[in-house]
């Protein structure tokens, strides 16, 4: 997700992960979010309690009069967190409660087993968006209600994928803070891993991997980056032999097509 400062943003995570572990982690997502939401459409409202010269007491007495009795207490508390921090602009402030509520929703996946299929789930509705042009058009739509929004997604989705899955695909069409869904869900996605400290791999091969297959290939970039790797896997039949790997900015390709692509590369040069 966007870049925050390290050492502002680690404090107020600790203080959210003080507080949220006996809370209802789906509201906590939900009131998260909704702060940063407000503080998007008030501008002035984020200007002052982003404003490093502001005593970090009075900014947080300004919060606990605005939301005390309307968010979780966990929620509250995490927010006056983040308010008496420094950040380098107003928007980040924003953007810190838009990552804690996502870390919210990936926490209560976690609860509940489900982890591997949130970010499977994500994966796997970012490319149905990108194969579905319509699908694509009427989420980004602004002239289209939220409450439809919500009713397609849970028409798609509902009793398929995890909760969390759900929450978070909804709140990208929903409040997409300037970014496509795609990106969003790439963004996520990204943080999904961040917090089970793996990369993310992407995959393409013209046919389905085995498992023994994923297993060699996990087992292999695991020992290349010394870090576990997420595979997500996308078939798609225009690859002609082996399989290519993107993961970050590097590209191993193993392709025909890929190595008949650097064949020319070095004889251009």
């Amino acid at each position: 997700m966007r870049g925050l400062s390290r050492s502002s943003f680690a404090e107020v995570e600790e203080r959210f992960n003080a507080v949220a572990g006996a809370a209802d982690l789906a509201r906590v997502a939900d009131d998260l979010l909704a702060v940063a939401v407000l503080l998007d459409r008030e501008h002035g409202l984020r200007r002052n309690l982003a404003d490093p010269a502001r005593r970090a007491e009075q900014k947080a007495e300004v919060v606990r009069a605005l939301l005390s009795g309307k968010i979780d207490d966990a929620g509250l508390e995490t927010v006056v967190t983040a308010v008496s921090v420094k950040w380098s602009k107003s928007g980040d402030l924003s953007d810190a409660l838009e990552r804690l509520s996502v870390i919210a929703s990936v926490a209560e996946a976690e609860s509940q087993g489900r982890l591997d299929d949130v970010e499977d789930e994500l994966f796997r509705f970012g490319r149905i968006v990108e194969a579905n042009p319509d699908l694509r058009h009427a989420l980004a739509d602004p002239a289209l209600p939220a409450d439809a929004k919500r009713a397609l997604l849970g028409d798609l989705l509902a009793r398929r994928v995890a909760p969390a899955t759900l929450r978070l695909v909804t709140q990208l069409a929903l409040y997409p803070r300037g970014r496509s869904l795609e990106r969003g869900l790439d963004e996520y996605i990204q943080l999904v891993a961040e917090q089970r400290q793996q990369l993310v791999a992407v995959v393409r091969s013209a046919v389905p991997l085995t498992d023994g297959q994923r297993q060699r290939l996990a087992a292999w970039l695991r020992t290349t980056y010394g870090r576990d790797v997420h595979l997500n896997v996308e078939v798609d039949p225009r690859v002609i032999g082996g399989f290519s790997v993107r993961l970050g900015d590097e590209m191993i390709d193993t392709t025909i097509a890929g190595r008949i692509e650097d064949v020319r590369r070095r004889l251009a040069g």
